[in-house]
């Protein structure tokens, strides 16, 4: 019987305690700073509402917040994992062309340098204001990460292990399906961390511009709307709820790669 199987759920409790109780107890200080700066300074709740109000807010417009956050959620999925195999695609072709790397990792490096608000007007002209748009403009923002981490796990192959199968004959495609990809599969997982909050922000910020032309309910739309009535309470809950997207996109990669690619992950 294994270690894990021997611990009692008093054991297990203390060590969810131990893991997160330090995160809990950021939290709870920073509620109360909050709500202590609120209350000692006599904010206007327009300015600085205090916790109570911004959870009362929350209650009161779930329903919409919930539709947003399906929408958003949905978008940066969807822009997560479409970047996710474009940005491996490219990964391949970088790890198996020098030339190919030099002449077209420079415009990949031009997606994250050029700032997503100067393009998300042109893409909305070129595609519409459509869901479509929104996850585009989330491709563009987590591409880098993936094709930056996956090239990187791509070209870290201990040269032994290069040459081993250079001697028993294997060719370039052999290589790549049975040595590259497989010690690569922790630099995915990285760059997919990295990338999954990245995905929220992408999706949002476009949804600011999409929601301004049709009737799409995000986050970013639901933010754009609050912000224009000065409902600060409602609009610090969409920000948390766009925070507690981020964590579980954060927490659903980190799960897939503890179960569904365990066997690379402990390798490496």
């Amino acid at each position: 019987m294994s270690g894990a199987a021997q611990r009692s759920p008093a054991t297990q409790v203390s060590d969810a305690a131990r893991q997160w109780g330090p995160a809990l107890w950021v939290a709870v200080i920073a509620v109360a700073i909050w709500q202590l700066v609120a209350w000692g300074f006599d904010m206007p709740s327009a300015l600085l509402p205090r916790p109570a109000e911004v959870w009362r807010a929350a209650a009161e417009n779930r329903m919409e917040l919930l539709k947003a956050l399906y929408a958003t959620g949905l978008a940066a999925a969807a822009g997560l994992l479409a970047a996710i195999g474009l940005g491996s695609l490219i990964s391949v072709a970088f790890s198996q062309s020098r030339r190919v790397r030099l002449a077209f990792f420079p415009y990949v490096i031009f997606l994250q340098t050029v700032p997503i608000v100067a393009i998300a007007p042109l893409l909305i002209i070129w595609s519409g204001y459509q869901f479509r748009t929104v996850v585009i403009v989330t491709v563009i923002v987590c591409l880098f990460p993936i094709v930056n981490s996956v090239t990187a796990g791509l070209m870290a192959i201990d040269r032994q292990w290069s040459d081993l199968f250079s001697l028993y004959g294997a060719g370039r495609a052999k290589k790549l399906t049975r040595l590259q990809i497989p010690a690569a599969v922790p630099y995915l997982v990285l760059g997919a961390k990295t990338s999954s909050g990245l995905a929220v922000i992408g999706a949002i910020v476009a949804e600011f511009f999409v929601g301004n032309g049709t009737d799409y309910d995000g986050l970013g739309t639901l933010m754009t709307h609050w912000q224009g009535f000065v409902k600060t309470d409602a609009l610090i809950a969409a920000v948390f709820t766009s925070t507690l997207l981020g964590l579980f996109l954060f927490g659903l990669v980190h799960g897939i790669s503890r179960t569904l690619l365990r066997r690379w992950m402990d390798a490496a």
